[in-house]
């Protein structure tokens, strides 16, 4: 079973989500949101910079995630 891994950084205000531990870059999707993609295009996690800074009631996240059945 996957697991989904997060990760925050205080002192850096870096949020990170990761689906899948694969190599993969991360892609600026819009101003301080990236996506981690593999070299097939496959969305493995994703990161906030400045995390705090943003409205987390409105903190819109323009991914789309497909579920794939083990």
């Amino acid at each position: 079973m996957a697991s989904i891994n997060v990760w925050y950084d205080r002192e850096g205000d870096y949020l990170e989500v990761t689906f899948e531990d694969v190599p993969a870059t991360m892609e600026e999707v819009t101003e301080d949101l990236f996506e981690r993609r593999t070299a097939q295009g496959q969305i493995v996690g994703f990161a906030v910079f400045n995390f705090s800074k943003h409205d987390r009631d409105k903190l819109t996240l323009p991914l789309t995630v497909t579920a794939v059945a083990a």
